[in-house]
This record gives C-alpha cells, sequence and structure tokens, in this order.
C-alpha cells in the first residue's frame, strides 16, 4: 500500500498554498486504501488539526510518503530517492536553475509528474489555478495605486483597499471593493484622474479573473476603438470607470497590411508589428494578461513609453503585468518581484526603475506567483482539479513499465522522469542536462 504526503511548501515566505485541501483528502481517503501524511508547516493556509481530523497524521521531513504531492519546486538537498513527486517542476523548458534539481530525481530513480502537463487529449491542461492570478492582480494594482495617489496628495477610495493577501477570500474582497465603488459612485474621482481607464490585454482566463474585481466598481466596459472619442468629446463620467479588454486584433498588425487574422498570426507571428503604441495614451491603468513569448511583437516599449511622456501624452499612472514575462511583452517590466515588496517604479524618460511604489513613475506590479496570495480559493480550485485522479496514481504499479503501470493517460502525458529515466516525450531535457 502506497502512502501519500503534503509537503510544507518552502519556495519564499509567501507560499502558503496546498494542492489537496482537507475535504478532498478526506473524498480520497474514503475512496482508496492509503495512509496520508502532512509534513508540519507554520504557513500553510490550511491547519494541521483540518487533515488530521480527515485522518490524516503530521509528520516531519518527507520520508513517510511514498507519493509526495507539493506545489513549487523542491530543494535539491531534500529530494529523497525512489518517491514519487508531483509538483509545478519548471523544467520543461530547460530551465538552468531546475536542472540540478530535475538531475536529483532521476539520479534517486525517482518519478517526477509535472502539474502542467496533464492534459486531455487534446493538450488541454486540466490541472493548474485558474484565474486567481488574475483576481490577486487586479485587487493589488488598485491597492498600489491607491497608496501611490495618496503619497501624492490625491484622495482617493482606493486608499481603502488591501492587498490581496489580507482579504480571507476573493468574495471578501469583491465584497470590500463594492464598498469602495459605491463611494465612488457618491463622490467621484479626482478631476486629475478623470477619465479613469483601465485596460486588459487579453480575454482568458487570467482576464476574466481581474474582470471580475474590477466589475465590483462603477465600471463601464467600451471597446479599445472607441477610446478617442470618448476623450475628444470629454463626457465622460467622474463617478464612472471606463474598462477596456484589448484582443489581438488591437495589439498588432500585418506588416505588409494585410487584413488580421488570428490563425495566421499565432502561426507566422515574425509577419506581424504591434501597435498597440496607439491606444496606450488613453490607460491610466495596464493589466497583462494575454500569453506571449519571444516570437511575438512586445506590446509596451520603451520607446512607446518615452515617445508618449516626452510629448506630454502618457497617462499611464500603473502597470500590472500579471502574466509578468521579464523583459518580455511590457519591455519596462526588468524583474519579477515578490509579496513582500509587488512593485517598482517605471521612469520612462530616464529608462530606468525606482524600488516601491510611492513617488513618481508608473507603478509596475510584477509579482510572479500570484495565486499565493489568495492560498483559500486557488488551493480549493486546485485541489478539485487534482484529486479525482490521486486514487489511480495511489492504486498504480511503478514497478512496470509507463504503459502498463495503470496511470490515467492525462497522468502519463505528465510523467518528465519515470523511475529515473527521462520519458520519450521529454528525451530533448538532456540536452540541457549536459
Amino acid at each position: 500500500m502506497k502512502t501519500i504526503l503534503i509537503r510544507a511548501e518552502d519556495k519564499n515566505i509567501w507560499e502558503r498554498r496546498t494542492p489537496i485541501v482537507p475535504e478532498d483528502l478526506k473524498t480520497i481517503l474514503e475512496t482508496v486504501q492509503t495512509k496520508a501524511f502532512i509534513e508540519k508547516s507554520d504557513k500553510r493556509f490550511f491547519k494541521e488539526q483540518e487533515y488530521t481530523s480527515v485522518g490524516a497524521r503530521v509528520c516531519e521531513g518527507m520520508q513517510e510518503g511514498d507519493i509526495i504531492l507539493g506545489v513549487k519546486e523542491i530543494p535539491v538537498e531534500k529530494l529523497l530517492e525512489q518517491k514519487v513527486y508531483l509538483f509545478f517542476s519548471h523544467t520543461i523548458k530547460g530551465q538552468k536553475a531546475n536542472m540540478p534539481m530535475l538531475q536529483k530525481i532521476i539520479d534517486g530513480k525517482s518519478t517526477l509528474i509535472d502539474y502542467e502537463k496533464i492534459t486531455d487529449d487534446s493538450g488541454r491542461r486540466l490541472v493548474f489555478f485558474g484565474r486567481f492570478a488574475g483576481d490577486a492582480g487586479a485587487i493589488d494594482i488598485l491597492w498600489l495605486m491607491g497608496e501611490n495617489w495618496k503619497h501624492r496628495g490625491l484622495k482617493t477610495p482606493f486608499e481603502k483597499c488591501k492587498q490581496a493577501l489580507h482579504y480571507h477570500s476573493v468574495k471578501e474582497a469583491h465584497q470590500h471593493l463594492q464598498e469602495i465603488g459605491k463611494e465612488i459612485k457618491e463622490k467621484g474621482l479626482p478631476e486629475s484622474l478623470q477619465p479613469l481607464v483601465i485596460g486588459i490585454l487579453g480575454y482568458g482566463n487570467v482576464s476574466k479573473g481581474a474582470q471580475y474585481i474590477f466589475d465590483a466598481l462603477p465600471v463601464k466596459r467600451i471597446e479599445p476603438d472607441e477610446l478617442p472619442a470618448l476623450f475628444e468629446s470629454r463626457n465622460f463620467d467622474p463617478k464612472t470607470i471606463y474598462l477596456t479588454i484589448f484582443k489581438e486584433e488591437h495589439l498588432v498588425a500585418h506588416k505588409s497590411g494585410q487584413k488580421f487574422n488570428l490563425s495566421d498570426y499565432y502561426q507566422r507571428p515574425e509577419n506581424y508589428k504591434s501597435i498597440f503604441s496607439n491606444y496606450l495614451p488613453y490607460l491610466s491603468i495596464l493589466v497583462n494578461a494575454i500569453y506571449w513569448d519571444e516570437r511575438y511583437p512586445r506590446f509596451v516599449t520603451w520607446d512607446d513609453l518615452q515617445k508618449s511622456e516626452s510629448e506630454g501624452k502618457l497617462r499611464l499612472q500603473g502597470i500590472a503585468d500579471i502574466t509578468c514575462d521579464v523583459n518580455g511583452s511590457i519591455e519596462c517590466n526588468v524583474k519579477a518581484t515578490d509579496s513582500g515588496q509587488p512593485a517598482y517604479r517605471v521612469l520612462p524618460l530616464r529608462r530606468e526603475i525606482s524600488d516601491g511604489h510611492l513617488g513618481e513613475g508608473i507603478v509596475l506590479l510584477a509579482v510572479d506567483n500570484l495565486p499565493a496570495e489568495l492560498p483559500n480559493d486557488s488551493s480549493r480550485f486546485f485541489s478539485r482539479q487534482l484529486s479525482p485522479f490521486i486514487p489511480a496514481i495511489i492504486q498504480s504499479d511503478f514497478e512496470k513499465p509507463l504503459d502498463q503501470s495503470g496511470l490515467p493517460p492525462e497522468i502519463k502525458r505528465a510523467v518528465i522522469v519515470y523511475n529515473g529515466e527521462l520519458t520519450p516525450d521529454f528525451r530533448y531535457l538532456e540536452n540541457y542536462l549536459k
């Protein structure tokens, strides 16, 4: 009988999530014969008593577990031999920092299952932290701007916002923002902030999380192409926040002038150039929630920001780079931050940054682990997706070849290392290990 163990996260002091919440562990223990252990942690959101009440045992270290469940990477010195590990390994791109960890798993004849690669037959991910990066990013940028504006002598209801990690749940944050929204509806915003325009790049899960938070406020949605007319008419409401969602067609154009085609853009991104600078002068806050890699054009460059500011057209005061590709689609995002010091200020004319969110410059939120700020909701969401697979993993026979192990196909696709050997789909990682 294989045992399962939920490890204590040690990536940083802000990581309070868990891969399996107590109520789902209870279901697992009622479904399959096993023993469950919970590694002692002084910061996990769910308390050890909640786990022991459903049948788990508290332990020190990971030795008790045959199948070890975590969230983030495991330090090399803590890895044990001949274990089955499930966590976000951040190795599939050959990330240099995590190659020693991968090598130790191989050397220890262990098995590594990466949540990021648990997919259905169409390649869609099945286990992820959902929209909570969007929720946390939206909450945090409102909190940061409230403090920034207060420091600059502007009184706004946003100074009552809190950082996401200080709310018990997304629901609590949303209700608090509704109260702040009522105050905006009654008193309006300072003239120097009017119109307050929030732009979101992208329309997927992360974007929807951010939209949910902003919708707690008195929001009016407008299309990106309506922004010039809004400013020209000066017919805007000081008691309204304008929200606009940018799709790919607003961000790029074909270099030869051909009509935009989404499929062509994803297949041949090198044929496209960014046109987002056309919209940049209208935005107060920018939220980046769109997928990007180096094949695609950047959406906000240092040149764009410098040109707009030198011409006196830059209204942008805050950026929540939820995607957080350092030196990526938002070029002025030059370093990731953590929840202890979540933002720095961008100074376009000098092409410099300055730590902290109080003072001159554009406030840039660059926390690369935002769901950790909402450990209650994000853990429950994640656990609901992962827990149905756990009984089958427990009942699988890891002494047999992978194809005969009994692992569900969704899990087989996520096996990077099996009993100390890279699986066929991941043998390319040998080049990075060398």
